[in-house]
């Protein structure tokens, strides 16, 4: 019988990819509205879909980037259930392998999203919108507002790691890059996980807020974040880096797709 482990590591692969697409997508839209006339201008990972469908050969570029999501959620999986990066049953890795299977179900949820995209069945959803939902569903249950504050801590606390795998460089211990090749993928990565860790920080900080004022409207997706951050003093500047950090990430993703080290279990 043949084994799976050929098709698995392929769909990991388009997964790393399609996330290549998105991420590229939100940076550059965040470009063009850091530099551009109106400013202000950033979306998340659901706008960044609805703009793919708006190009020629969308719905080609949309399916192919929904079966990578469908694909990366399955590597996930492996990831967390099966400890395929050789983690180990340890606090600190069983703390990182929860964290993929919630990766799991978000890019579950993303590729749905981009599947009802396609057939026509998903309204155009707001930046935001979905964790304001659930900020609000939390409010209302018994401490809601701890609850909530629980949530916007983690956010942020990812958002720290994510800053220190940029000064770190442990990610680069999953890839298995040539030397010629590591000196453009370790700069892309290091800065891409910066703008991210920069990122969730600030949306960790407004779920915090909205814990402190409960009030769910204060919660602000990735798009709005990056608006909050154009508002601070000399926002232009920081919003543009940021954007260029996020669409320099998606260029990392497409590295590894092609570099990282891929060991999907039988």
């Amino acid at each position: 019988m043949p084994s799976p482990r050929p098709a698995l590591e392929l769909l990991a692969r388009l997964g790393y990819a399609a996330r290549g697409v998105v991420n590229l997508l939100i940076g550059i839209l965040a470009l063009i509205g850091a530099f551009g006339a109106g400013g202000g201008q950033a979306t998340g990972s659901k706008g960044a879909l609805q703009e793919l469908l708006l190009h020629p050969f969308g719905s080609v570029m949309l399916g192919a980037v929904a079966l990578g999501l469908f694909g990366f959620a399955l590597w996930r999986c492996f990831q967390s259930l099966l400890d395929a990066d050789n983690r180990g049953r340890e606090a600190k890795a069983l703390v990182i392998r929860g964290g993929q299977l919630v990766s799991a179900f978000a890019y579950v949820s993303l590729g749905i999203f981009a599947v009802s995209l396609l057939i026509g069945a998903a309204a155009r959803s707001e930046d935001g919108q979905s964790a304001r939902d659930w900020t609000r569903w939390l409010l209302a249950q018994p401490a809601g507002e701890v609850l909530v504050a629980l949530c916007g801590a983690v956010v942020a606390a990812v958002g720290v790691v994510m800053l220190y795998l940029a000064w770190s460089c442990v990610f680069t211990r999953h890839l298995r890059c040539p030397g010629d090749a590591a000196r453009w993928v370790v700069p892309l990565g290091r800065i891409g996980f910066a703008a991210r860790g920069v990122v969730f920080m600030l949306i960790g900080g407004f779920i915090i807020f909205a814990a402190w004022q409960s009030d769910a409207s204060e919660v602000r997706g990735l798009g709005g974040a990056l608006i909050a951050l154009q508002q601070q003093p000399f926002g232009r500047v920081l919003f543009g880096l940021v954007a260029l950090g996020l669409a320099l990430f998606g260029a990392f993703e497409f590295a590894e797709a092609r570099y990282r080290r891929i060991d999907a279990p039988g």
